[in-house]
């Protein structure tokens, strides 16, 4: 039995909120964490099943962490080669950024590790992350390119000059965090800025790390020591609300306490550039990730051309992309975006499947799509299981002409625990109920 989104249409979205804790960022704070000397303590962690997905992992692998509370955790790090065997594979559920960081992570550990995902995860391609860590010296097997991945242990690994493919935070990070364990330098160069949340982690944790323009460097052998970790809002989530209040007819929301990490704030310059009414206020000193506010009012969204550098720095965030441009008035154009066909769906053709089901017209492209804007009618939508699919459609529903049915919706709460209740207290009238 999946779970299915209904949503009238509204039009005031209004009020003063906060959203879950950023999931890369939390992702991340547990891995260093564990391996890491010394107690790591953790506030504002994100406890949707991505991250809990790390959490059981580290525990499994012999790391002690007490909850305090939903979101405060304290992590008792073993150092870099204290982790040990687990009993069992280490299942990643629906996370790819889990499976692809550990990848790295457990490259150069003293035991042997397989990773399995869920059905969805099952479907997606790791040998991007498998082939550089092959050439550090590592022994990773995939299952036709795919999950279960096999790890062999006991490998000694060498730094490597690496020229990235793509711009891409969980390849970067994977390699990165195999570095820690590698003789010599990992340098890798990226073809444009992907998210920088491993590096400023790394530094928090005293490993020093050199990042001059698109180039990232780091050499093995040193340690990492326990720290306090604040984890900011997650821009991804509050981008949804972002949406929401450009849409609305009437009202100002206020979304408090976000992360501005400039990495990640292409969505917001993307909406700037559709006409979105948007004020951001940068809080001041935050430590290493930005956190700030953000004030929405109703907006004219205008359809543009996606500017290609942009397209790294929102990639998580297009399927409200494409919703956005649904709903401005004229044509957008989203090009450069392949990546999006190797995320929790195909998100091009599904989210092109979910515009013409709307009455939406809509030319899908290899790399992205050609939408012209107009008016969602009623209708329904198959999400295909993906967490930003059913929640993007969910926001754009507020301004259908007739309720919009949103399928398979179970996976928000690997991002997002709360959604429904969050997006019904700000106004949107929407509720989730079984359909078996």
């Amino acid at each position: 039995m999946s779970s299915t989104f209904t949503i009238q249409p509204s039009r005031r979205v209004a009020g003063t909120m906060r959203v879950p804790g950023d999931k890369s960022i939390s992702h991340r704070a547990l891995m260093l964490g564990a391996i890491a000397s010394g107690t790591t303590r953790i506030a504002g962690f994100l406890p949707g099943e991505d991250c809990l997905a790390t959490l059981a992992a580290i525990r499994a692998m012999g790391v002690g962490v007490e909850q305090h509370d939903a979101t405060t955790i304290t992590v008792h790090g073993k150092g870099l080669h204290g982790l040990r065997a687990a009993a069992t594979a280490l299942d990643m559920g629906n996370s790819g950024t889990a499976m692809r960081l550990f990848m790295g992570l457990l490259a150069a550990q003293g035991f042997d590790s397989t990773l399995v995902g869920d059905e969805s995860l099952s479907r997606r391609p790791m040998e991007r992350v498998a082939v550089p860590l092959r050439l550090m010296g590592a022994d990773v097997r995939t299952t036709d390119g795919k999950p279960p991945v096999h790890i062999a242990g006991q490998r000694r690994l060498q730094g490597i000059r690496y020229a990235m493919p793509v711009a891409s935070a969980q390849l970067k990070s994977a390699l990165l965090l195999a570095g820690l364990y590698a003789d010599g330098e990992t340098e890798l160069t990226e073809p444009a800025i992907s998210r920088d949340h491993t590096e400023r982690m790394l530094i928090s944790f005293g490993q020093p790390v050199s990042c001059k323009g698109l180039t990232v460097s780091l050499r093995g052998g040193g340690q990492l020591s326990g720290t306090d970790i604040q984890v900011p809002g997650d821009l991804s989530s509050a981008a949804f609300f972002v949406l929401a209040g450009c849409l609305a007819a009437e009202g100002e929301l206020v979304i408090d306490n976000v992360g501005l990490n400039p990495t990640r704030t292409g969505i917001l310059r993307i909406l700037e550039l559709m006409g979105a009414e948007l004020q951001v206020e940068p809080a001041a000193g935050s430590g290493a990730e930005p956190v700030g506010r953000l004030i929405v009012r109703p907006s004219q969204l205008q359809g543009v051309r996606i500017p290609p550098e942009l397209v790294p720095l929102a990639i998580d965030e297009f399927p409200m992309v494409f919703v956005a441009a649904a709903l401005a008035h004229g044509e957008t154009i989203v090009s450069g975006a392949a990546e999006l066909r190797h995320k929790e769906s195909d998100r091009i053709s599904v989210m092109v499947a979910g515009l013409r089901a709307l009455g939406i017209e809509v030319e899908e492209l290899p790399d992205g799509a050609r939408i012209q804007g107009g008016t969602f009618s009623g209708g329904t939508i198959d999400s295909r299981g993906d967490h930003r699919v059913a929640m993007s459609f969910a926001i754009g529903a507020a301004r259908a002409t007739a309720p919009v049915r949103i399928l398979d919706t179970d996976n928000v709460a690997t991002s997002f625990p709360g959604f429904v209740s969050q997006a019904a207290a700000v106004g949107l009238a929407i509720k989730a109920a079984p359909n078996g």
